[in-house]
């Protein structure tokens, strides 16, 4: 019995010393996550704005702003523009991420320096990814643009065309973000057991065949982190725009943290914008939600 309770009591004390080591960290962790998550909840509850800071104790309406978004035409087109932005960067970056994985998937000195080569877009500071498709955009400085004009091509800036501005910032998304998919594509593909592509091959399988019915479900959860990451880190495509095309032509390319932006920051209607931000966030949760379940699913039906 002694040794039992001594057992018990060793147990405790290092269930207790861990405890008490994570506490100060998970104490700090708890006061820049959640403090600022409250706070930007509560403010969204307030028609907070300089011009009046007194109505930050104003909770006499506190679903007012979330109505106004309701009814905010210009609220509304910049959720159809993340809409559009998300859904084509998240498409092209699985398909060209995969593609480049696939194609560098051979152990070769020469093929290891492409891969350091292609992540370099990925690890660029975000301004300097838009600086540089800043000038690849403008037509006066642009070497594509020139070089187009010089062959009888010439070509008018597109991100101030309304029409293919957004479209711009989704190439440059791409370019930028690709790499991630590969480099996580690239990983599941050299972990995949050689014995059933194998089996398959003296089954008579094609290369389509070993893809679509081996590589792909293997790849498939990889495939459907690499989404779930993409389509969050889409919706805070935020430096792309601002130096790129500053929300415009018109709103054409203002998404909604860039709206929410331009509401706090431009007119200073901080509660509208913390309105805006928390929106954004509940729809995060529902989207990485979504796309979970789908990935049960999908898992499921196979």
């Amino acid at each position: 019995m002694a040794a039992l309770t001594g057992s018990a009591d060793r147990t405790w004390n290092r269930s207790h010393a861990f405890a008490l080591g994570l506490a100060p960290a998970l104490i700090v962790l708890t006061l820049i996550t959640l403090g600022p998550a409250i706070y930007l909840v509560v403010t969204s509850l307030t028609p907070l704005n300089l011009v009046n800071p007194q109505s930050a104790f104003d909770f006499s309406h506190p679903l007012g702003n979330y109505k106004d978004a309701l009814t905010d035409s210009r609220f509304l087109n910049s959720i159809w523009v993340q809409a559009e932005l998300s859904g084509a960067t998240v498409v092209l970056q699985l398909a060209m991420g995969l593609a480049t994985a696939l194609l560098l998937n051979a152990h070769s000195r020469l093929l290891e320096a492409i891969r350091t080569a292609f992540l370099i877009p990925m690890v660029l500071p975000p301004i300097v990814v838009a600086i540089i498709w800043k000038v690849i955009y403008t037509p006066d400085v642009s070497p594509v643009h020139r070089a187009l004009a010089a062959v009888g091509m010439p070509l008018g800036s597109l991100i101030a065309n309304g029409d293919t501005a957004i479209w711009a910032i989704v190439v440059a998304e791409t370019w930028e973000w690709f790499p991630f998919t590969m480099l996580m594509t690239l990983a599941a593909l050299q972990m995949i057991p050689t014995e059933p592509l194998e089996a398959a091959a003296i089954d008579g399988a094609n290369r389509l065949q070993l893809f679509w019915y081996i590589v792909l479900p293997y790849l498939r959860p990889t495939l459907v982190v690499c989404a779930l990451f993409r389509l969050i880190d889409s919706i805070k495509a935020f430096p792309l725009i601002y130096v790129l095309t500053n929300g415009g032509p018109g709103t054409a390319t203002e998404v909604t943290n860039y709206y929410g932006f331009v509401q706090a920051f431009n007119f200073s209607y901080w509660g509208y914008g913390s309105a805006i931000a928390t929106l954004m966030v509940a729809g995060v949760f529902l989207l990485s939600l979504l796309v979970g379940r789908l990935d049960k699913g999908l898992g499921k039906h196979e």
